[in-house]
């Protein structure tokens, strides 16, 4: 009788070297439940903002002598508001839903400017250089007989606008979202990996270069002093530096582009759970050696009680 034919094996799977991608359909309901506080978070930054967008801001004093730098003429805006989130924060947006990543990191760094910006606005009250003709859209000035400060007769709402010049908020948003998108491209790209590559460099500036023409177009409307810009860039930026920094390593770093500690308890879950074995582990030893002590102890008063 012949011997049985040998069992064959199963074909081995295939590895694939390199952590596996945190993609929405797989671990999408787990990165939800673990950031679910960032998303209420977030949601409450925009009720913040929205707030503060309604209140009245602050009305500084506005004299006959100051009026002489606030002539400026009432334009249109280059960029309008509503094409700063769209224009400028969308090419980031669809490239972290194409790598199907979750998309608050950027909108934390918006989001908190935008609190920052306009709660500045608000608390400072700086008038716009065009704020004659808001507060006097016929051209007639009227002013107070004892303090020669302004009476206004314009439209509430074009004069509540004029005192939210300081800082801007174009540019705080256009360098928060574009800010951002430098920081990822220079990690993406490994802008800073020392090869020499100077397109590289030019690559990472250019979204920095649009940010900076946003806030040019401000000055050039008479929107904004140059101050405000200058400030909004600065606050945008340093934001964008902290939100991005929270969720990736420096661009020159080793793992430049890898997101550090944001998905590695979804990556390796066997780490975590070894983590919480031994943090128990060591709990529970710690519960026995007080254990011990407490019966030593109990121990040695009998003793020195007979």
């Amino acid at each position: 009788m012949p011997p049985p034919p040998p069992a064959t094996s199963p074909a081995p799977a295939a590895i694939r070297l390199g952590a596996p991608h945190p993609y929405l359909r797989t671990h999408g309901t787990k990165v939800a439940r673990l950031h679910l506080l960032d998303w209420i978070v977030l949601a409450l930054l925009v009720a913040i903002d929205a707030g503060l967008n309604l209140i009245e801001p602050f009305h500084r004093f506005v004299g006959e002598d100051m009026m002489i730098s606030l002539r400026y003429p009432l334009k249109r805006n280059t960029v309008p508001i509503w094409a700063v989130p769209v224009r400028l924060h969308l090419p980031p947006f669809l490239d972290f839903r194409k790598k199907k990543t979750v998309p608050d990191r950027l909108l934390f760094s918006v989001l908190i400017t935008a609190v920052l910006t306009d709660a500045i606005k608000d608390g400072v009250g700086r008038p716009r250089p065009n704020f004659f003709w808001r507060c006097f859209p016929d051209g007639i000035p009227k002013y107070n007989n004892i303090t020669r400060g302004v009476i206004c007769h314009g439209d509430k709402s074009v004069i509540k606008e004029g005192h939210k010049s300081f800082p801007s908020g174009h540019t705080s948003w256009s360098f928060a979202g574009l800010g951002f998108l430098s920081w990822y491209l220079a990690g993406k790209i490994k802008a800073f990996d020392r090869g020499g590559h100077v397109a590289k460099l030019c690559i990472v500036v250019l979204p920095l270069l649009i940010a900076a023409m946003v806030g040019v177009s401000r000055v050039d409307d008479y929107w904004h002093h140059w101050q405000d810009v200058f400030t909004g860039g600065i606050l945008g930026l340093v934001v964008a530096s902290f939100c991005y920094l929270q969720f990736f390593p420096p661009p020159a770093g080793e793992q430049g582009f890898w997101p550090h500690a944001y998905f590695e308890h979804i990556l390796h879950p066997e780490v975590e759970n070894q983590v919480q074995l031994t943090a128990t582990s060591n709990h529970h030893q710690g519960l026995d050696m007080r254990t011990n002590n407490q019966s030593l102890d109990s121990m040695e008063e009998g003793r020195r009680a007979r």
